[in-house]
């Protein structure tokens, strides 16, 4: 049976002997690196992101509270775990450190074994309720029922994107898996970067599974970033081909029969619900519209968003 994999854990102190301290505790059971301060810890994380942040609340150049703020509100980065160290141990400074965004907060001189339990137990718990997808790091099912759920016993105004790929099937058999995996993982990076560029705060990503992603933003966002999907899913695609396919604009894949049957270049299509048109009462009333809009969209031979319209009893593009 294979050996699973050390999660990696990022500790960020200004002290030299904190985190020599953190990292014999916790080196017997999870990959450890370290940092000096919240400029480092931002520069490691986006070079490679690990599972789970510790960080101390003050240290130089930019505050374990600043670094909080940057990654919380990053959409690439708002989900990793985080545990603030920290000498200050009264109620209102463990009130602000998760205020500030961290998962749990951890009271200096710490004891070696609470340490390693309150990490196992952040680590599991974040499996649990993100269930993030091994390739796209997305969260999954769990987390986007959970998203739609909160926004609409909130009354607040959105807009679901529903994405799915055309022609992923038939460019996997051809391709192969690794091929097609790496199609998925560009694509949850096309969908981060289109609702950072053009999405609004507190936007949710999610990756239902194989080749279907939703994205939830404002109404007012939905278009704008379901155009920048396209747009950046349609100029990648040519990266994804032989130049003979690109040339022919399709690919030839043998069927069940045995029969070479004609597939065209990979497209998206997107279906887009939003309550700011209509009222929306549960997920499985925004799922079932979304699949029928996706389904319209995938009638078009190219990548296209199509918006619901039921007020005027009508799709459209």
């Amino acid at each position: 049976m294979p050996q699973q994999k050390k999660k990696t854990i990022l500790a960020v102190d200004d002290e030299p002997d904190i985190l020599a301290s953190v990292s014999c505790i916790l080196e017997s059971r999870y990959r450890v690196r370290t940092a000096t301060d919240g400029q480092e810890a931002l520069e490691a994380i986006r070079a490679r992101e690990p599972d789970l942040l510790l960080v101390d609340q003050m240290m130089p150049r930019m505050s374990g509270s600043e670094l909080l703020h940057v990654i919380k509100g990053d959409l690439d980065t708002c989900y990793l775990p985080v545990i603030m160290l920290s000498c200050r141990g009264s109620l209102e400074d463990r009130v602000s450190g998760l205020e500030d965004g961290a998962d749990d907060y951890i009271v200096k001189p710490f004891d070696a074994t609470e340490l390693l339990a309150r990490v196992h137990t952040l680590l599991r718990r974040t499996e649990r309720d993100i269930a993030a997808n091994p390739l796209t790091r997305l969260p999954g099912n769990i987390s986007i029922q959970a998203a739609l759920e909160a926004r609409l016993e909130r009354q607040t105004r959105f807009a679901v994107l529903h994405a799915d790929l055309d022609h992923f099937k038939a460019f996997n058999d051809r391709f192969g898996f690794d091929r097609g995996d790496q199609v998925i993982r560009e694509t949850g990076q096309i969908l981060r970067r289109a609702a950072k560029e053009h999405g609004a705060a507190g936007d949710f990503i999610g990756h239902i599974g194989g080749d279907d992603f939703v994205v939830v933003t404002a109404p007012e966002a939905g278009e704008p970033v379901g155009d920048s999907i396209i747009a950046q899913f349609d100029d990648r695609v040519p990266a994804w081909y032989p130049a003979e396919d690109i040339a022919r604009g399709g690919i030839a894949v043998q069927n069940r029969k045995g029969e070479m049957e004609q597939y065209p270049l990979l497209s998206i299509s997107i279906g887009m619900v939003s309550n700011a048109t209509r009222d929306l009462h549960h997920v499985g009333e925004i799922s079932r519209i979304g699949a029928e809009l996706k389904r319209f969209a995938k009638t078009f031979p190219h990548s296209v968003l199509v918006r619901d319209r039921r007020r005027d009893s009508e799709l459209s593009r």
